[in-house]
């Protein structure tokens, strides 16, 4: 079972740390939206705005459309007594044009032996946790935050974690955040913010278990990696779904549905790539949005190679509060009763994304 424990970053304290370093006129209007969308008081809302530091000028129009947007009246005045003491400034660039939206890769017509391409890598899946030798690994995990909703990502932490798989369960040690060797008693489920497990066959079991009832369809051929790949459809209905997601600031659990697409390696038949994303999250759930996109490579441990996960990418959105967790998985060797990793031997570069 995949289970993504999540606890909610409050927008205040996220808010306060912006207060106290200088902030761009976009940033600023991101804050008062979020502001706005949860309802937080405006007397605390405009003590916070009279702490920041603006970098361009903020004009009256911009003010005018936060109050439209919905600020509060004490917050109103606030910003525009940011009017003022902005003067002389640089205005503000004009707002980004919107990305452009990247064409759907093109389906092609399904192989007539997609059956038995499907039964294949079905049968890859189910059996890889029980192929996978006992070892250990490091996980190093970077989460970023943006209470702005507009992907202005800024670093929350690192944690560097020495993760034990033995007899297909995952055990996880925390060693380091930002640097740091930290005490016994912080571990995985008590990191807060966005955490993740899973990637070592939970998730794979979850999607082609035959009581998933997932469905599956042809979508492509593709490349990863400079290898062929199938990429293949699924969808599984909350009811028959795996995937929970936890939001500690509530203290309430769902089990969500689950789409996306895989990629099986042509020659092999192996899951190489996994994109998901959770649907049928009810309307009153705090997260509204949660993806996965894990990446699995062939590594070598004792001579042997085995497919393993390289990088994972969680992001997930609470209002306009978004949060995103990058991954890589490292050092792969045998578990022995001596093994161990010395994490002086990580890099400071994570590997090149997939």
């Amino acid at each position: 079972m995949m289970y993504l424990r999540y606890v909610c970053l409050l927008l205040v304290v996220a808010s306060l740390a912006l207060a106290q370093r200088k902030v761009t006129v976009d940033e600023l209007e991101g804050v008062i939206k979020s502001s706005v969308q949860n309802h937080l008081d405006d007397k605390k809302v405009a003590d916070m705005v009279k702490k920041f530091q603006l970098t361009n000028h903020l004009e009256a129009s911009r003010v005018e459309e936060m109050r439209i947007m919905g600020a509060g009246p004490r917050t109103v005045l606030a910003l525009r007594e940011l009017i003022e003491t902005s003067h002389g400034l640089p205005d503000a660039p004009p707002p980004a044009p919107p990305k452009p939206t990247a064409a759907a890769p093109v389906k092609t017509p399904p192989p007539a032996n997609f059956d038995q391409i499907l039964q294949e890598v079905t049968d890859h899946a189910r059996n890889y946790s029980a192929n996978l030798p006992n070892y250990i690994c490091a996980q190093v995990t970077r989460r970023f935050v943006d209470p702005t909703g507009i992907e202005n990502w800024r670093t929350a932490d690192t944690i560097q974690e020495q993760l034990t798989y033995f007899e297909q369960q995952e055990k996880y040690k925390v060693m380091m955040v930002n640097g740091k060797s930290v005490a016994d008693t912080v571990t995985h489920e008590k990191l807060g913010g966005a955490t993740s497990s899973g990637e070592f066959g939970s998730i794979l079991n979850s999607i082609f278990a035959e009581h998933s009832g997932t469905q599956f369809t042809w979508e492509r051929l593709a490349k990863l990696r400079t290898r062929i790949m199938y990429v293949i459809a699924f969808e599984i209905p909350a009811s028959r779904s795996s995937y929970t997601i936890y939001h500690a600031g509530s203290q309430r659990k769902i089990t969500a549905g689950e789409r996306g697409v895989i990629y099986a390696d042509r020659d092999t038949g192996m899951i190489m790539r996994i994109k998901l994303e959770c649907t049928e999250i009810p309307p009153d759930y705090p997260i509204q949005k949660v993806d996965l996109d894990l990446n699995y490579d062939f590594i070598k441990i004792n001579d042997k190679e085995y497919v393993l996960p390289l990088r994972s990418e969680l992001r997930s959105k609470e209002g306009s509060y978004l949060v995103k967790n990058e991954t890589d998985f490292r050092l792969y060797r045998k578990f022995g009763t001596e093994s161990g990793i010395k994490f002086e031997e990580l890099v400071e570069d994570p590997p090149k994304k997939p």
